[in-house]
């Protein structure tokens, strides 16, 4: 029997220095007893996995909505996706595996439908209003809008997973002032490998649905160096592929050079500091989970070309502006004519107001319940 007493003892044995204990957390609002068999970390995980939210993200937008096809990404496989390659940096690395994965399955509930164009329509919307921000609204959803629990609001995370979720931070992330966050601090070890864990999942994975899409081509692929080299080295290992297999084995080799390099630029950075504790990590400059200079020089043109022939597509522009249309026009239907909201939706106390109602209602939706919802509101033809 492993008890979490054990499990603390085990973190102080073999995890390095600076990785961030569970017997060291800065402990939960709301004070709870600590379970037997599990850190608070695991229970952190776990109470992530429970929640509505994270059932949601089946059916929120990743780069295709969830009606062009079964086998793209979506919100929640890329989550998935987005765990394993952090646990995996983090077990090498000797940092606390389970506050990474704890971090990496929340650090998406607060997307909206439809991706980032959902997003930034509902950033206008707010705009004058408090705002809209993934990372925010992820902490909302884990602070507040989750009802699961008769003592508190919201699943009572740990304060490291909560700080986790808020400083996520990739290119479309932006840094919020929260001062119980310590926001002028860096984040842990653990928050930077969830960071640079779901870099390499999107791109990677968005050049495997782009190509499954015909979007994107290989042949096109071919003139980028990284991509280039490594499907040389696939040609010469296994001879000749067929499309599907070549294309798996270019993402799945691609994903491994990366997590490799990440390990060992990390590994140098992290044993040159020479740093004793977690603590020690949070008053540095710079990040200690990085690429090295020449894989990140190496990767730029592989981001480049997502951007120019996948992103900016006309196909994937046309469904990103159709998204923004529906989701302004739910908003202002039920700003116009708030009894339309149903009951769940309505404020569970005053202080809430009707735009941000609105707002926590609509960024919880689903692509297809959007949708149905735009056609109840809109289309006479539909029963509501």
């Amino acid at each position: 029997m492993l008890t979490r007493k054990e499990i603390e003892q085990f973190e102080d044995k073999y995890l390095s220095p600076y990785a961030a204990k569970s017997k060291d957390s800065h402990g939960r609002k709301i004070k709870e007893e600590e379970h037997l068999y599990r850190s608070c970390y695991q229970r952190d995980r776990d109470r992530v996995i429970h929640s509505a939210a994270f059932r949601s993200l089946e059916y929120k937008t990743q780069v295709f909505v969830n009606h062009e096809g079964d086998y793209y990404r979506t919100r929640l496989t890329h989550t998935i996706e987005v765990a394993q390659i952090a646990r995996t940096i983090a077990t090498a690395l000797r940092l606390n595996a389970d506050l990474v994965e704890a971090i990496a399955l929340a650090h998406d509930l607060g997307h909206t439908p439809f991706g980032h164009a959902g997003e930034e329509t509902l950033r206008e919307l707010m705009r004058k209003y408090g705002g809209f921000d993934h990372n925010m609204q992820g902490l909302r959803v884990v602070d507040v809008l989750e009802r699961r629990y008769p003592k508190f609001k919201g699943l009572n995370l740990t304060w490291e997973v909560r700080e986790g979720i808020v400083k996520h931070s990739t290119i479309y992330d932006r840094k919020q002032n929260i001062k119980e966050l310590k926001p002028n601090l860096q984040p842990t070890l653990e928050t930077q490998v969830v960071d640079i864990a779901d870099e390499i999942a999107y791109n990677n994975h968005d050049l495997d649905d782009g190509i499954t899409s015909g979007l994107l081509s290989e042949k096109e692929l071919e003139k980028i160096g990284l991509w280039a080299k490594i499907s040389k080295d696939i040609n010469n290992k296994y001879g000749k592929l067929n499309d599907a297999q070549h294309k798996y084995q270019a993402i799945k080799s691609l994903i491994d050079l990366q997590v490799t390099d990440i390990i060992s630029e990390s590994e140098k950075k992290l044993l040159d500091s020479n740093l004793k504790s977690s603590a020690q990590t949070r008053s540095l400059k710079y990040k200690m989970i990085v690429f090295s200079k020449k894989l990140q020089k190496e990767r730029i043109p592989l981001r480049n070309f997502l951007m120019d022939n996948l992103y900016r597509h006309y196909r994937v522009v046309r469904m990103s502006h159709k998204a923004k249309r529906f989701i302004k026009e739910l908003f202002n239907e039920y700003l116009l004519n708030p009894e339309q909201l149903p009951d769940s939706a309505r404020p569970k106390d005053s202080s809430t107001s009707l735009r941000r109602t609105i707002c926590d209602y609509i960024a919880g939706m689903t692509d297809r319940g959007a949708l149905n919802e735009h056609k109840k509101l809109f289309d006479p033809y539909e029963k509501v």
